[in-house]
């Protein structure tokens, strides 16, 4: 039961923490998204995509059949495989004469085939836009080839090819922006969290109780008010004989307050000019 309350009492600590430091989360969330932009936008080189398609026929006249569209669905599973082979990739190098190896153009490529449709959406990312087309259009056109000629069926129709891409695919620097955002609040909240449970210093007689477990006998009031006031009373007092003094007025000295009921000293320079008028009196008589 202890263990368990212990636990709420840490979490409204660390709610209340948190609370308090909300202007600082903010900062360091927004703090956290600008440097992510900045890192898209400087470090990461920007990408465009190309896309074709093609048709997948089982034979040259319109499909009637089921089982002509059974076949079409089915090669489309083929002609994934088979657009993507190395034999495929090279002669795409070897016709653009492109500085790339095998893996590396493999790894721009990507292919979809959306459900129970025999089209196959051939897609090339790079760095450079009409490079992206280039690449797409010639590899639907030795694609078609390579297939019709390897599986002795008819060949692929190009229905659409690459248009040279207007638009970066990537970064997207409003992702990166969001991202870096969420990623700020989240560490400093954890942050300020870690503090929290980590700092086990006495502040109040609640944390005597929880820590010590020691009853409270007395408390110290603390005085720091009192102190800032007579420094705020010295440094007015100062300020305000440095005004008099270039005035040419002297500056005032402190005087000792008296308290009430308690007679004045006689002693000073008073007290010696009554003396003087007492001796005076008595030559007289």
């Amino acid at each position: 039961m202890e263990k368990t309350q212990t636990e709420e009492i840490d979490l409204i600590e660390i709610f209340y923490a948190l609370k308090r430091r909300l202007l600082l989360i903010l900062a360091a969330g927004l703090l956290c998204g600008c440097l992510s932009c900045i890192y898209a936008k400087v470090f990461i080189t920007p990408t465009y995509t190309s896309t074709s398609s093609i048709l997948v026929l089982s034979k040259e006249t319109t499909l009637t059949s089921i089982a002509d569209l059974q076949l079409g669905t089915q090669l489309t599973k083929d002609y994934q495989v088979l657009i993507k082979s190395t034999s495929v990739v090279e002669k795409v190098i070897q016709n653009l004469g492109l500085d790339m190896s095998v893996a590396a153009l493999k790894n721009c490529i990507s292919i979809s085939n959306p459900a129970d449709t025999r089209v196959l959406y051939l897609s090339v990312t790079h760095s450079d836009a009409a490079l992206a087309a280039a690449i797409v259009n010639e590899l639907s056109n030795v694609a078609s080839d390579y297939v019709g000629d390897k599986m002795e069926v008819i060949p692929p129709k190009v229905i659409e090819v690459g248009e040279i891409p207007t638009s970066k695919t990537a970064p997207n620097v409003t992702r990166y922006a969001f991202m870096g955002l969420l990623l700020g609040i989240v560490v400093c909240c954890g942050i300020i969290a870690l503090i929290v449970i980590m700092d086990d210093t006495i502040k109040s007689e609640d944390d005597i109780a929880r820590y010590l477990e020691l009853p409270t006998l007395a408390t110290v009031p603390d005085r720091k008010d009192y102190i800032g006031d007579q420094k705020n009373g010295k440094k007015l007092k100062a300020a305000q004989n440095k005004k008099l003094s270039q005035k040419g007025v002297p500056p005032q000295k402190n005087s000792i307050p008296q308290k009430s009921g308690m007679p004045q000293s006689n002693h000073g320079p008073q007290n010696g000019s009554a003396q003087q008028k007492g001796d005076a009196s008595w030559n007289k008589k």
